[in-house]
């Protein structure tokens, strides 16, 4: 449990940081997803190079029409956030859900949709807020759609000499009508199933709806069959139950010592129905 010997440096800017990267070179914010590996040996970079400092990407800042998360912020500053309390209660209450106290104060968002983790909590919630990525590298900014960022088993649309700024979230109609809940592994308290839930009701039936699980295949993914049988329904447990079908059809689905695919499978349309009666 004792990593390999690496240099390390901090950045006090982006810029900084950003100058430091180059082969065989790892960025280190909160750490915990990156020094679980170290000490296990599966990671050994020559180089850390320490953003955890660095206050412009921690900050949570409100926009009028959007809010902009630091990729730096962590999972208890964005659960205590008030505006997100506001505005979207899927990431408050997904941050409220990671690990323990320690981890959500140390813990940052953008760390842990770079490792993507396919039991963490964060891309549900970002898939059923529909956020935008932000990406920073030498030759300037990009912008990511999320339903395009996540790419597969601990693979997403990062490449090389890039790092996560920010995550903008748009205030509107679904994101003000959100939630999510867990089926949690009582130890890492990671998710062996999570389900994320935005839904924008407009004269008394849905206009639009935003449905997301982790935990249950190799990345998190959209539930677009629950979304369209929702779609111009009343929103109540009788059409819930009604467009909860097969929510795994098409993925597949994980087996581990802590759920069989077949437990996997229930627990996922289980869960998309309590994240959605959580709305009501």
């Amino acid at each position: 449990m004792i990593p390999t010997s690496f240099n390390y440096k901090k950045a006090n800017s982006i810029e900084e940081a950003l100058g430091l990267l180059g082969e065989d070179v790892q960025i280190l914010g909160g750490g915990h997803s990156l020094i679980p590996t170290l000490k296990l040996r599966l990671n050994a970079p020559e180089t850390l190079v320490d953003i955890s400092k660095i206050a412009a990407i921690k900050e949570i800042k409100d926009n009028d029409k959007s809010i902009t998360i630091g990729g730096g912020a962590t999972h208890g500053s964005i659960h205590a956030n008030a505006d997100l309390d506001l505005h979207c209660q899927v990431l408050v209450q997904a941050a409220g859900a990671i690990g323990d106290i320690q981890v959500r104060n140390v813990g940052t968002i953008g760390g842990s949709i770079a490792h993507a983790d396919p039991a963490a909590d964060w891309p549900a919630a970002l898939l059923a807020a529909d956020a935008k990525i932000v990406i920073q590298s030498k030759k300037g900014k990009r912008e990511v759609d999320v339903d395009q960022f996540f790419k597969g088993f601990y693979e997403t649309a990062l490449e090389d000499g890039e790092i996560i700024t920010a995550i903008r979230i748009a205030k509107n109609g679904l994101n003000a009508n959100s939630a999510y809940v867990k089926f949690k592994q009582p130890a890492s308290r990671f998710a062996i199933v999570g389900c994320a839930v935005a839904v924008e009701v407009s004269g008394g039936a849905v206009k639009a709806a935003r449905v997301a699980l982790t935990g249950v295949g190799e990345s998190a993914y959209r539930v677009t069959s629950v979304e369209k049988a929702l779609v111009g329904q009343a929103l109540n447990a009788a059409t819930i139950d009604a467009a909860v079908g097969d929510v795994t059809e098409g993925a597949e689905v994980m087996s581990d010592h802590y759920a069989s695919a077949k437990y996997r499978a229930h627990l996922a349309s289980v869960y998309v129905k309590r994240a959605l009666k959580k709305l009501l």
